[in-house]
């Protein structure tokens, strides 16, 4: 089950509505968005193609690859992927979109980023395509769909990659507030979500030293397992393009591990915070409990739980004893150079 979708509207744009704009400030308005248009075109420019990028290194593919799936020459998926296109219409998309085995939302994103459009009406995703070809690994998926279905806590299956297989209603209504991203939203992959998504301080309470580091840490330990798992290394190649995160990973992380011990870096067990957006609830206790089986071992799954007890200040988590959200990029968990 995933996230709902979301109601699309515009930003507000903030102006001057009783007084309206001298021609002098007009002019110089115009003058601006004259100027910022060739910024913002290259900002898009750049963001499409990081979005086409990212994704087939996700999936561990070469240009060689997705143009095979797509049918078309190596060079002419490079100009793709590079932006080098006459024009996009809805077949190229959908086909790439397909041949990058993008989700629901990563295809809208997808049509948002290139052609600032949404998919056609007439396209539907099928959620068949999220269960494993295996029947037997298919059959009990769906059973254990209904068993997380069936816990009021927030749940979700994950692989060691941290791409997300399946979630219930209680982990979609804990990230209901979370805004639409091209890679990073909680139900696509978790970590890329905790590490890159702009929302993530606001529901994962204490974010950056009590998720982003811990996180950080499983995933160092991960890579140094499977150094040459391509999903993970463009994980990596993410985090050295993110300054913050580059910082955390490569001093905030020895520093964490050497103050709390290679043990403090297990999900399970972890006591934590989030926010939840019900109002009654507020700061609440989440307790990580991470479990799997034989089956789930097959098919390299684990699920975690969140398990949310009393609202800070009840009789969870005593007051200030978790820091609040602090606005602005700094890594509180790094430490300081005289350390």
């Amino acid at each position: 089950m995933k996230i709902a979708d979301r109601e699309k509207g515009e930003l507000p744009v903030s102006h001057l509505a009783a007084v309206g704009p001298s021609e002098a400030l007009a002019r110089s308005g115009q003058d601006r968005l004259a100027g910022e248009e060739p910024v913002r075109g290259a900002i898009r420019s750049e963001r499409r193609k990081a979005l086409l990028r990212q994704r087939r290194e996700e999936l561990g593919l070469s240009q060689e690859d997705v143009a095979g799936r797509l049918g078309i020459s190596v060079r002419a998926y490079g100009n793709w992927e590079r932006g080098l296109v006459k024009e996009w219409n809805d077949r190229k998309l959908l086909a790439l979109a397909q041949a990058l085995e993008m989700s629901e939302r990563q295809r809208f994103w997808l049509f948002r980023v290139l052609v600032d459009r949404d998919p056609p009406q007439s396209w539907r995703p099928s959620e068949e395509s999220r269960l494993p070809a295996d029947p037997v690994q298919r059959d009990y998926l769906r059973d254990y769909a209904a068993l997380m279905e069936s816990v009021p806590y927030p749940s979700f299956l994950v692989d060691r990659r941290w791409d997300v297989a399946l979630t219930n209603s209680a982990f979609d209504q804990l990230f209901q507030t979370v805004r639409p991203h091209p890679t990073a939203l909680p139900d696509d992959n978790f970590l890329r979500f905790v590490l890159f998504h702009p929302d993530a301080a606001a529901v994962l309470e204490d974010h950056e030293p009590s998720w982003c580091v811990p996180l950080l840490a499983r995933f160092a330990a991960a890579l140094a397992a499977d150094p040459e798992d391509e999903g993970l290394q463009s994980i990596r190649q993410d985090i050295a393009h993110d300054p913050f995160m580059e910082a955390a990973y490569r001093y905030g992380v020895p520093h964490w591990l050497a103050a709390h011990g290679p043990e403090a870096a297990r999900d399970d067990g972890a006591v934590l915070a989030v926010r939840h957006p019900d109002p009654r609830r507020g700061v609440t206790r989440c307790r990580v409990l991470a479990e799997s089986g034989p089956l789930l071992d097959d098919m390299g799954l684990t699920r975690v739980t969140f398990v949310l007890s009393a609202p800070q200040g009840a009789a969870g988590i005593p007051p200030g004893a978790l820091a609040a959200v602090r606005p602005g990029p700094q890594l509180r968990a790094v430490p300081p150079l005289a350390d």
